[in-house]
């Protein structure tokens, strides 16, 4: 079991992105990260429906409900309840990726516009372990992608950067359009963290769903 974080540690958490975060109301600093990322590659717009994988505890969510709007949607999923209060074009649900039926998600919600995974794996202190399970969520996020999303949607997944991160940078760009790795400015210093980035998912790439 990874040994607990002392108080040191907690007080770097509490940095100035965080206290800007709170200051602006957000969740969590990991806001900036997915502004950066809408910034850069235009992921978010008025309108949209997104899909947040991860979504606890909810800074992403807010960041994107402000972007769609009341005429947009996000919906988010994560293993623990988000208990922030979000607005009414949002639907939270608790649940394992692992067991999502995406189908089920088409067959409620129609074929979404974005997918985002800030998705985590509980760390284990060794890091070969942690990037092969960080690998491994967002091949999954990557798969949800390609059932939900309509042909010409876009996606970005968190990975921690390990062995099979090439093989992972592949699988995107068989699907998408254009696709990249980004390494966001917001991130920790010595972190191994990346975004992958989809643009633009190919109709060939969309796996069986019930049409929208």
């Amino acid at each position: 079991m990874a040994q607990r974080g002392k108080l040191s540690d907690r007080r770097a958490r509490h940095d100035a992105a965080y206290r800007e975060a709170k200051d602006r109301g957000f969740a969590a600093r990991a806001v900036f990260k997915l502004e950066e990322l809408d910034h850069r590659f235009r992921l978010l717009a008025r309108g949209r429906k997104v899909l947040d994988l991860g979504c606890w505890p909810g800074s992403w969510m807010q960041y994107a409900a402000e972007r769609v709007g009341e005429d947009g949607l996000v919906v988010g999923i994560d293993l623990r309840p988000v208990e922030i209060a979000l607005p009414s074009w949002t639907s939270t649900e608790v649940g394992d990726v692992f067991e999502l039926d995406p189908a089920r998600l088409v067959a409620q919600f129609g074929r979404f516009d974005v997918v985002v995974s800030d998705m985590a794996p509980q760390t284990s202190g060794d890091r070969t372990t942690d990037q092969y399970r960080s690998e491994v969520l967002t091949q999954r996020a990557l798969e949800i992608a390609q059932h939900v999303l309509r042909p010409g949607g876009h996606a970005a997944a968190k990975v921690f950067q390990g062995g099979g991160f090439p093989a992972l940078i592949q699988a995107f760009r068989g699907a998408f359009s254009e696709a990249k790795s980004f390494h966001a400015t917001a991130t920790r210093a010595g972190s191994r963290e990346q975004y992958l980035i989809g643009r633009g998912l190919k109709a060939s790439a969309v796996l069986n769903a019930p049409p929208a």
